[in-house]
């Protein structure tokens, strides 16, 4: 660590905390957003101040890489995958997730979905926190991201309710038509999911069948969130109370 972001303890001002980092995987419309929010909204984190926030949850879609013009006119088409692996930039995502646990404070970068294109000018600050959540389909996908994570979760959602899900979503939020949500969705979208996200499900440490509906999963990972929270709050070893559940 340098010594300029590192200064009588802090690292860009703040106490340094090494957060329990819990990725959140599955399919498209799958509900992995929602199952973050509801977390939040249970812990009472979402009204909250975000430099105050013990729990705080970062998309992977912030990780999608540069286009090409060729791939961008494609992406205008719908006839790009981004659905597969070699769509995000894989070693951001990691650098960041380290960056994370090293307790430093993150600028996240929004993505435009009506525009294919990362906003770099329009980021989020990610604070030194407790707990993050870090969702997306293929955050399971890359051994390096992988490994860094202290728990797994897959939802796993009926494929016509995510299909029925994502037709509306894409044709009301990203300005896409029917049909090219259709074609997208049969040509890329679909085989993706077979060959990359459904095998990370072996993965999972939790498998969370219906998604967000499923009140009884998301109440015991709020328990186990909290238990986190309260031993870090008493100073108890947090590694020695994950253990012990």
């Amino acid at each position: 660590m340098s010594e300029e972001t590192k200064c009588n303890g802090k690292i860009n001002g703040f106490e340094p905390k090494t957060p329990f980092l819990i990725g959140v995987a599955g399919g498209t419309a799958s509900g992995k957003s929602t199952v973050c929010k509801r977390i939040m909204e249970k812990l009472g984190q979402v009204d909250m101040d975000q430099t105050q926030r013990q729990v705080v949850c970062i998309s992977q879609d912030s990780f999608y890489r540069d286009l090409t013009k060729d791939e961008l006119e494609k992406a205008e088409k719908g006839q790009f995958n981004f659905d597969h692996p070699a769509a995000f930039n894989e070693k951001l995502m990691e650098k960041t997730l380290r960056d994370i646990l090293d307790g430093r404070k993150c600028q996240i970068p929004q993505y435009d979905y009506i525009n294919h294109r990362i906003k770099k000018d329009d980021t989020i600050t990610i604070y030194p926190a407790d707990v993050v959540l870090f969702e997306g389909i293929l955050v399971f996908y890359f051994p390096e991201v992988r490994n860094l994570f202290h728990m797994k979760l897959f939802v796993d959602t009926d494929s016509d309710t995510r299909l029925a899900r994502r037709v509306p979503r894409d044709i009301n939020e990203r300005g896409r038509d029917l049909d090219q949500v259709l074609n997208q969705y049969m040509n890329f979208v679909k085989p993706a999911f077979e060959e990359f996200c459904s095998p990370t499900k072996k993965f999972a440490d939790v498998i969370i069948p219906r998604g967000a509906d499923n009140i009884v999963a998301i109440d015991l990972i709020v328990h186990h969130i909290w238990d986190i929270l309260h031993g870090h709050q008493n100073g108890i070893n947090r590694s020695a109370n994950i253990e012990a559940h």
